[in-house]
């Protein structure tokens, strides 16, 4: 089983967008595949769910079914995480729910980070109780989790790099993307070498994750150009990638003749399908997924093949990577 999160503190490339698709080719490739929604925004469990479950799921008082309910006693102080519930999309797909109430474990999570360095079991606890979360994904047989995070560096997200074993970076062709990588980088790569001297220190009767946090790639989402963008601007920014990829996340040297066409840390270069994302929205099902009878007609119905064929593709990079065969 591999845990790969997809990352970037900057918002509005794509990302939760990326991660149900992928989700989705996945288990249509027939690997069993775990969703989990590690963002109090929640917006990836409001992809997945009409707004009939929503609201079974955020009720008025307790949310015992979603990601929130689960760390509940260790928020509570009252024990210690509860056996998640996973939402059965389709026999292949899970989905650990999201839920806007996650936001207030951020609190407890940035005071436990300093604890585990006194070998405090209950911060300890408090730190992997997302990696424990997903090792009941694990019991339930998935071979590949899937973690959405929020745009930021804050103490939710790290808890949820270092339960992941793999990182995709989704990037957008701009300045913002590449100020974002030169954050981004130094950040995972500080969690990283400090989890690894708190690891010494944990009890050993506690499930630990490695925080690997490995980045394998980036994304380049091309909705983040503009119509009236010109094309000099978007190409300036999107060669500057591959180089400020290598400095900033693998801190390497890189020439500055690499091109993201011929880089192999490029996983994809996806197209935007402006047009046809509310109409996957009002079918609740992926883009690739829509028919004529969702009104996937004419040079739609070319679009929709393109995009099967496009995530397909990157499906297979990021299943190599992981080493999860694909087929």
């Amino acid at each position: 089983m591999k845990t790969i999160a997809f990352f970037n503190n900057k918002g509005g490339v794509g990302k939760t967008s990326l991660v149900y698709h992928l989700a989705w080719m996945f288990a249509d490739r027939g690997i069993k595949t775990l969703a989990v929604d590690l963002d109090p925004q929640a917006n990836l469990t409001s992809m997945f769910l009409d707004e009939e479950r929503l609201e079974e799921l955020w009720p008025d008082g307790e949310h015992p079914d979603t990601v929130y309910g689960a760390i509940r006693p260790i928020l509570r102080g009252t024990g210690d995480i509860a056996k998640p519930h996973i939402e059965k999309i389709t026999d292949q797909l899970g989905l650990i729910p999201g839920d806007l109430g996650l936001s207030r474990f951020e609190d407890k999570l940035s005071a436990a980070w300093p604890n585990c360095q006194l070998g405090d079991e209950s911060a300890f606890r408090t730190m992997t109780a997302f990696h424990r979360l997903v090792q009941h994904g694990v019991d339930r047989e998935a071979e590949l989790v899937l973690i959405d995070v929020g745009p930021n560096l804050g103490a939710i997200n790290r808890s949820a790099l270092i339960a992941s074993d793999q990182v995709c970076l989704p990037l957008a062709p701009d300045l913002f993307s590449l100020q974002g990588l030169k954050n981004l980088g130094p950040t995972l790569n500080e969690w990283r070498e400090v989890w690894n001297e708190l690891l010494k220190k944990a009890p050993v009767d506690v499930p630990m994750p490695k925080g690997a946090m490995q980045p394998v790639g980036y994304i380049v989402m091309q909705h983040g150009i503009r119509d009236s963008r010109p094309v000099k601007a978007y190409q300036r920014w999107l060669d500057r990638i591959p180089q400020t990829y290598r400095e900033a996340v693998l801190t390497e040297d890189a020439a500055s003749n690499i091109s993201v066409a011929n880089d192999p840390y490029m996983l994809a270069l996806l197209k935007h399908y402006r047009s046809l994302m509310p109409m996957a929205m009002e079918a609740n099902k992926p883009i690739f997924f829509l028919k004529s009878a969702d009104g996937a007609i004419g040079s739609h119905q070319e679009a929709v093949a393109s995009c099967y064929e496009d995530f397909k593709k990157l499906a297979a990079k990021i299943a190599a990577n992981a080493g999860i065969s694909f087929s």
